[in-house]
């Protein structure tokens, strides 16, 4: 949500892009509209202006790219970013442009990283759930859900009861451009499901009437900042270097790798095309040529 200051920073913003820049109104929709989505990202991430580093702004255009936006989105969003910061500077709000400093990323092709099976499942043992811990429950049942079904983030904390259809074992997904899809439950991930149903949802619920699957501790939807600090915490536990996101990279780069249908795989991921879904066949490309070379004996040339 953004704060009052930033809602007059957007205005001020949109008056410097018709008076100095005299851009069309288009073009200040467009621009203005990146810009909050850009503030609303700092905010959300306790980031500010004045504070940020490089890193803290490869990590935004890393988010944009997990949210899976054309490399044209991505270079327009860019664009849009660094007109922004040209407003910052000249209107004396910071004192340093440190998109200037920013290693430029290659914004053609996104390049979706999973981890392996081991990975995942050090992860997922990472959330101990011995103790009865209720919120733990939720969280493993979650992210194998996330896993076992491919889920994006925001898919994941919309689901509702109805959607998930038991006898059937079946989740009900509306993804994005309201792409409507049905993805099967893995064994495990239905256990947990149901032990989450059964033994947590009804106590978290109390006398609240959502009808989210996956509830916060009062008894609200959960949110995806919710979901991405957990995650953070159970993949540092386990050593692993991934993200909440990674877990739908590794339901791809696995089903291909295990040898399912491009197409198949397209339908569980609810790719409007396909060529989304090819880039997961290049990562294992990608990863199949580092091998070579690492472990072939013709792999990697001795330098002379």
């Amino acid at each position: 949500m953004i704060d009052i200051s930033h809602t007059q920073l957007l205005k001020d913003y949109a008056v410097y892009l018709m008076v100095a820049r005299r851009v069309s109104a288009a073009t200040i929709d467009v621009y203005t509209a990146s810009a909050e989505h850009y503030l609303t990202y700092l905010e959300d991430h306790h980031l500010t202006l004045r504070a940020l580093t490089p890193h803290d702004i490869n990590e935004y255009i890393t988010s944009l790219k997990e949210r899976e936006l054309s490399s044209t989105t991505v270079a327009k969003r860019m664009s849009a970013l660094a007109s922004l910061y040209r407003f910052l500077l000249e209107s004396g709000q910071i004192t340093e442009n440190v998109l200037q400093r920013v290693e430029h990323q290659k914004l053609t092709e996104p390049h979706f990283e999973g981890v392996s099976y081991n990975q995942i499942d050090a992860i997922l043992n990472a959330i101990d759930c011995t103790g009865n811990d209720e919120l733990k429950i939720r969280d493993k049942a979650l992210f194998e859900l996330i896993y076992s079904c491919g889920l994006r983030i925001s898919e994941a904390v919309n689901l509702k009861i109805g959607d998930y259809l038991k006898d059937e074992q079946l989740l009900s997904i509306v993804g994005k451009g309201d792409i409507q899809r049905m993805v099967p439950l893995g064994e495990y991930a239905e256990e947990l499901l149901t032990l989450y149903l059964s033994q947590v949802r009804p106590h978290i619920l109390g006398t609240s009437r959502s009808s989210y699957l996956f509830l916060g501790r009062r008894g609200g939807n959960l949110t995806r900042q919710a979901v991405w600090k957990r995650f953070k915490t159970y993949s540092a536990a386990a050593g692993v270097n991934a993200k909440v996101h990674t877990l739908r990279h590794s339901f791809a780069t696995h089903l291909l790798r295990g040898g399912a249908d491009l197409r198949a795989v397209q339908e569980l991921l609810g790719h409007a095309d396909i060529r989304t879904t090819q880039i997961y066949l290049h990562s294992e490309s990608e990863e199949l040529y580092q091998s070579y070379r690492t472990y072939h004996p013709d792999g990697e040339k001795e330098k002379v």
